[in-house]
């Protein structure tokens, strides 16, 4: 019987796949990934996907056109090019109860980390643990 292997953003601890790029607090201190960011533990990694959530939703404080509904989000986040994006929007729909157009608010804590975990699913096909999701909300 073949072995399952263990998914990329589980072995990373980067459970929405953070591309490399930015210098992230908790990177591990060897990055064994070509691609994606390897964090010290998971904590680390879902921080990270709040932050950058975050920037997305309000525009770099500014500086940017914002990204502030789910559809955007993932639009961004997963395009079309690469991904089933119009799956990925209508599965985080479904399971966080939120309209692909509805506004994002970043202070929400409940909403983002319905967020963050659905994402997390859609790119890992696993469930992280909610309360790590939630102290990586509070971490930022």
């Amino acid at each position: 019987m073949e072995e399952k292997k263990t998914p990329r953003g589980i072995r990373n601890n980067n459970p929405l796949n953070i591309r490399k790029g930015s210098g992230w607090q908790g990177m591990a201190d060897v990055q064994t990934d070509a691609s994606f960011v390897v964090f010290r533990s998971m904590v680390w990694g879902l921080r990270a996907a709040h932050k950058l959530l975050r920037n997305y939703i309000t525009g770099y404080d500014g500086k940017s056109v914002p990204f502030d509904t789910l559809e955007k989000i993932i639009r961004r986040w997963a395009p079309p090019s690469e991904n089933a994006t119009q799956r990925y929007i209508d599965y985080v729909s479904k399971r966080t109860g939120l309209h692909p157009n509805q506004r994002v608010h970043f202070l929400d804590r409940k909403i983002m980390c319905d967020i963050v975990s659905a994402m997390a699913f859609v790119e890992c096909g696993q469930e992280i643990d909610r309360s790590l999701v939630e102290s990586a909300f509070d971490l930022i």
